[in-house]
């Protein structure tokens, strides 16, 4: 793939105090530069990870992406322009402001700001989380992934699957398009859900520990409305996760174990089991919504639907002790 990470985010905002507390103090990001418009958070060696830009508005604005080399970058370049969209060369004084050494921007079909850069800079100065965490699941992973609320599915999917380069992970149909897309071994980078209405939905990022999750469950039902999604697990990345409004009106989840895939291997599919194993409880929707999110849950209980857990090395370990039942199956399966 020429595209290879979600390198940075960047969203509008003139709240920089809330969005400085829930980073740090909740999340675990480092601040590494504040002032009246502009912070800077990072989460690992590169110099920065998320951008909360107070210049215009509130919102999205900008998705950086990774490509692998200078010529995939002009790959990507050329792609865009004969699809019939306008490719602009970042200025060198926009790639400083980026901390990378180059990069081009242009807009996908529904207006979106995607920027796609080369060497994003790295610090050697240590990582000093906003609060104890264990680091994140970072790497050549990325930063984590994104999701998009839009109005017609699929006019973009063309865009990103087949100019862009983005494997489609999984998919569903039912009861609008719901599409998430890999650039590497994370599940999903991408997602864009066709809600028929037009904003940023979230952004994930994945702490190495399970206890990151959980201290981080417990700092935000200290506070009135902070919670969007109560503690769950997903269907298609496996990933127990919360999720926390934010000052801008999207989301964080906060994550951990998220499903790693061969990009070479792995073939799209539909998901017909909802989006959740368990939990993902969502008070701000209206009763009858989550009622139905509900009962997709609880179907899965019924038919027994389980996932493996996702560890790296060095952050588990393996306990004696085993079901004889489900061994004794597990033998004849393999029969």
């Amino acid at each position: 793939m020429d595209i290879i990470s979600l390198a940075y985010l960047g969203l509008h905002s003139d709240k920089q105090d809330d969005w400085s507390d829930l980073a740090t103090r909740l999340l675990g990001l480092q601040l590494v530069e504040k002032s009246a418009g502009l912070s800077r958070f990072r989460m690992d060696d590169r110099v920065q990870r998320l951008i909360i830009d107070g210049s215009e508005g509130d919102g999205l604005g900008y998705f950086g992406f990774e490509a692998a080399s200078a010529d995939a970058l002009a790959r990507v370049a050329a792609r865009v322009e004969a699809a019939g969209f306008t490719v602009r060369r970042g200025s060198r004084a926009l790639a400083d402001k980026r901390e990378v050494d180059d990069l081009i921007c242009f807009q996908d079909p529904a207006g979106h700001c995607l920027e796609v850069v080369v060497s994003p800079h790295l610090t050697t100065e240590p990582f000093i989380p906003g609060r104890p965490i264990s680091g994140f699941r970072t790497g050549a992973l990325g930063m984590g992934h994104v999701v998009m609320n839009v109005e017609n599915v699929e006019i973009l999917l063309p865009f990103y699957r087949d100019v862009l380069g983005f494997g489609v992970s999984d998919y569903g149909l039912q009861p609008y398009g719901l599409y998430f897309f890999h650039v590497n071994q994370r599940h999903h980078s991408l997602a864009m859900v066709g809600s028929g209405k037009r904003g940023f939905h979230h952004f994930m990022i994945e702490p190495c520990s399970l206890d990151d999750v959980g201290q981080g469950y417990d700092l935000a039902q200290l506070e009135t409305g902070r919670i969007a999604y109560t503690l769950g697990r997903h269907t298609n990345d496996f990933m127990t996760s919360f999720y926390v409004h934010t000052p801008s009106g999207c989301f964080v989840e906060y994550g951990w174990g998220g499903r790693s895939i061969d990009p070479a291997s792995w073939r799209p599919h539909e998901t017909t089991d909802g989006p959740s194993l368990w939990g993902h409880d969502r008070p701000f929707m209206p009763a009858e919504t989550q009622a139905r999110l509900r009962d997709m849950r609880l179907d899965c209980g019924r038919r027994g639907i389980r996932q493996p857990v996702q560890v790296i090395a060095g952050n588990y370990q393996l306990n004696p002790g085993l079901c004889p039942w489900l061994e004794a199956q597990n033998r004849a399966a393999v029969k």
